[in-house]
């Protein structure tokens, strides 16, 4: 809980952007993509958005907040002015992707507006140029935006909003010296938006730091219930490879994410699958860009149905549609246990999640059985079955 942020309830009948003090080539743009109605982020958030105030929010992927802190920092941009004047910082590229991509959309009627990627995996060389243009809006993750600023490529000094998107993922990646390096080189006048899924101490910790009295904004989620069967097979700890291919073979899933702790332990256990006919491919940190697109797509067509991830390589991709999660070990942290099953059963369809659970784990699913119940990352009802239908009898 932070006390020392003051809260806020919007009627949700004003849900109309007309309502906001918006120029009429914005309200059209909007219109024209299909923005009819705030979401219930964008109708709390906005309008301190618009103001100019600091703003900490609870939002998810999904949820509208790309939008939310797009139509409001957009307002502030000087096309004529060509200095950085905002920079969003996300975790992953994907993320910062999606987040250009929408921003583009979203700024179609500002002449002349320039937004620049910094992301990792790609050459420096053409960003570099990009910069040397002029940038409006800077948008890239934490890693790259440090190179720049060493080497002198990008400035900071004309910054008017700064974004943090999915902060609480950063946090996990281990993203904060960087984010208050990055912070420190902007005007101490800058308007500082947080968004992250979840309120851990490392956040209100970063916002007490970089935030001048932010109003905290904590949305409800609006998403149709769904529902995350979980199945917990106890095993001996040399029996998980047998284990995974005959979930597989039993449940024949037209797609799957396997969680592994490792980038090794990802290579090691896709090959393992190839080699029983099952076309798995591997995401982690050590693919090249290009690699991980071409894994991307071969996935969403469907022509390779498994991905073996990496908790980190797997943060900010929007997959949606996952019929199947499968923790090849138990993760340590519960959180990374909610936000991995988390990835199935989403917008009202049903989920299954399965974790291979060896003896020495046997502790770690009651741990998970308590948090189930009321943790705040949990937008889904998590359903604890038994049913029979290997030869490994899950044990919870």
């Amino acid at each position: 809980m932070l006390a020392f942020f003051p809260s806020l309830k919007l009627p949700m009948s004003a849900t109309d952007f007309s309502s906001l003090n918006l120029p009429a080539e914005q309200l059209a743009v909007l219109d024209s993509l299909g923005y009819k109605q705030m979401t219930a982020v964008q109708a709390q958030s906005l309008p301190l958005i618009l103001q100019g105030k600091d703003v900490i929010a609870q939002a998810k992927t999904g949820s509208g907040k790309t939008a939310a802190f797009g139509i409001g920092l957009l307002q502030n941009i000087q096309p004529d002015f060509f200095a950085v004047q905002a920079l969003i910082i996300c975790p992953t590229r994907e993320l910062a992707d999606q987040v250009g991509k929408e921003l583009r959309r979203l700024g179609r009627g500002i002449p002349n507006l320039k937004l620049v990627m910094l992301c990792g995996g790609k050459p420096l060389g053409p960003q570099i140029a990009s910069l040397e243009y002029g940038a409006h809006i800077v948008v890239g993750t934490p890693g790259r935006i440090q190179d720049h600023l060493k080497k002198s490529t990008l400035k900071l000094n004309k910054v008017k909003t700064v974004v943090l998107d999915e902060a609480d993922r950063m946090l996990d990646m281990g993203f904060v010296d960087a984010m208050q390096e990055i912070i420190g080189q902007t005007p101490s006048s800058r308007q500082t938006l947080l968004f992250s899924a979840t309120f851990p101490d490392g956040i209100k910790q970063i916002s007490r730091t970089i935030q001048r009295e932010p109003t905290r904004i904590t949305v409800e989620s609006q998403h149709q219930q769904t529902v995350i069967d979980q199945l917990f097979y106890e095993i001996k700890k040399n029996e998980r490879n047998n284990a995974l291919i005959m979930l597989f073979q039993h449940y024949k899933p037209k797609n799957a994410i396997v969680f592994c702790h490792t980038k090794i332990q990802c290579d090691e256990v896709a090959e393992m699958l190839r080699n029983k006919k099952i076309d798995a491919q591997p995401i982690h940190g050590d693919l090249e860009q290009r690699e991980r697109d071409q894994v991307l797509v071969r996935f969403a067509n469907q022509s390779c149905p498994v991905l073996v991830a990496t908790d980190v390589a797997a943060r900010g991709l929007d997959i949606k549609a996952i019929e199947m999660v499968i923790n090849y070990e138990l993760p340590r942290d519960p959180e990374v246990y909610i936000h991995r099953i988390g990835r199935t059963g989403r917008a009202g369809e049903s989920g299954l999640a399965m974790s291979l659970v060896a003896e020495a784990e046997v502790h770690a699913c009651w741990r998970l059985r308590n948090i189930r119940r009321n943790h705040v990352a949990v937008m889904c009802q998590l359903r604890w079955i038994v049913m029979i239908v290997l030869p490994l009898k899950p044990k919870w």
